[in-house]
């Protein structure tokens, strides 16, 4: 039996991209620098954590391994906890942009080779034909916002105003996305899907990769909170994933999180969601013990990046870590002859750094199953991941990366 289990670490980089300057990024780290925080005391936070970073469980994956191989970065005496059955090694991205759908894509063995459209730094954010296009078919009196923000801020900015006119908060980023802020009750979730849906329609010209539905709650500024019933609306892919390929064939692909998401729905076979990392990793853990023959697992933790790179929140970004650190032996207690589990990330988004936006970031390549192990280096694009999966789930060779399935192990 061939199953594999991909579960993505929103956000956690590993530094060292060599394009990290074009992106304004040159030097980010999102590992190194929230290990150096925590081993300076200044990711500790009275009732949440304090001293050193403690992620034994990754290390012993191979964790510090990766990170020496991005950077040069030495964690700890990393080599003493290596498990005889973990492989590790870094990746660099080929894509443009250091978005969410490009990471996972290349991670598919789909690079994006194009340019996403964006949005300038300005206000208005939005050209005035879009604008009153979003107003006119999306039924709306106006729309609030209409600039770079961050969500949180944006929704204290402008939620009551938004409550009191009707008016839905729409705003960008240095991605390539136009995310739109309503309230739950006021608003109405199913209003809100269905306007996002509008407004993908009318970015689709623009090249926009996202657009994103942001519901939230509470009655004032001091109150609102953003829900958990966030939707991404994304561009599908050009051509096919590693998701069709084993689809098309008759394998299931259990999406856990955002993944069905960002993927349009295509090549999945069902949808599992959950509030917060933790609730996910159970979700995970379901789908590990369902998975058949086959099969493949693909999972995404998101809070790494929604609720603490973008708020560049060390100490919550270390003490994410750790809280899954704490969970993985239970995933790994799942694993069986024939099974296959990496961990990785899409990008980085390095809680240290200034802005509040995604850094670009090569990524660690961690894994285990019965069998495997070994140094894979640093792959030279992200699509090698999906490549490797698709060699042990029996698939032929895709158009895009290079399989490292025989150097840990594989067919051996």
């Amino acid at each position: 039996m061939a199953r594999a289990f991909l579960f993505v670490l929103d956000s956690f980089g590993i530094g060292g991209a060599a394009d990290a300057e074009r992106y304004g990024d040159a030097g980010s780290n999102t590992f190194g620098h929230i290990a150096k925080a925590c081993a300076e005391g200044r990711a500790d936070r009275v009732g949440l954590r304090k001293g050193p970073l403690f992620v034994r469980n990754m290390l012993s994956l191979g964790l510090g391994h990766a990170a020496k191989t991005a950077t040069g970065f030495s964690f700890g005496d990393s080599a003493k906890a290596q498990l005889a059955s973990a492989f590790h090694g870094a990746a660099q991205e080929i894509s443009s942009g250091k978005d969410t759908p490009s990471g996972h894509w290349e991670i598919a063995a789909l690079p994006v080779r194009f340019d996403w459209g964006y949005f300038p730094d300005t206000v208005p954010a939005f050209p005035a034909e879009l604008t009153e296009a979003i107003i006119r078919e999306g039924g709306v009196p106006g729309i609030l916002g209409n600039c770079h923000a961050p969500g949180t801020e944006i929704i204290e900015r402008f939620g009551e105003e938004h409550i009191r006119t009707g008016k839905p908060i729409c705003y960008t980023s240095v991605d390539s996305v136009l995310q739109i802020a309503a309230h739950e009750t006021h608003f109405g979730l199913e209003r809100l899907y269905e306007f996002c849906k509008v407004v993908r329609r009318l970015v689709d010209p623009l090249n926009i990769g996202r657009v994103i539905a942001r519901p939230f709650i509470g009655e004032t500024a001091g109150s609102f909170e953003r829900t958990h019933n966030r939707r991404d609306y994304a561009v599908p892919p050009p051509e096919p994933t590693l998701l069709d390929r084993l689809t098309a064939r008759g394998s299931r692909v259990i999406a856990v999180g955002k993944i069905g998401d960002i993927f349009a729905h295509r090549g999945i076979s069902e949808v599992r969601k959950a509030a917060g990392n933790m609730a996910m990793f159970d979700k995970a853990l379901g789908a590990m013990n369902d998975a058949g023959d086959g099969d493949l697992v693909f999972a995404n933790f998101v809070d790494f990046d929604t609720e603490f790179g973008h708020r560049r929140d060390v100490a919550g970004y270390a003490a994410a870590l750790e809280a899954f650190d704490r969970r993985l032996p239970e995933a790994l207690a799942q694993l069986r002859q024939g099974d296959l589990l990496i961990l990785t990330a899409d990008h980085g988004n390095d809680p240290t750094w200034h802005g509040t936006d995604h850094t670009r970031e090569r990524i660690p390549v961690i894994g285990t199953g019965p069998g495997f192990g070994g140094d894979i280096g640093l792959r030279v694009t992200f699509a090698d991941i999906g490549e490797t999966v698709a060699e042990h789930l029996g698939l032929t060779r895709g158009r895009h990366g290079t399989s490292f399935y025989a150097a840990i192990g594989g067919h051996a």
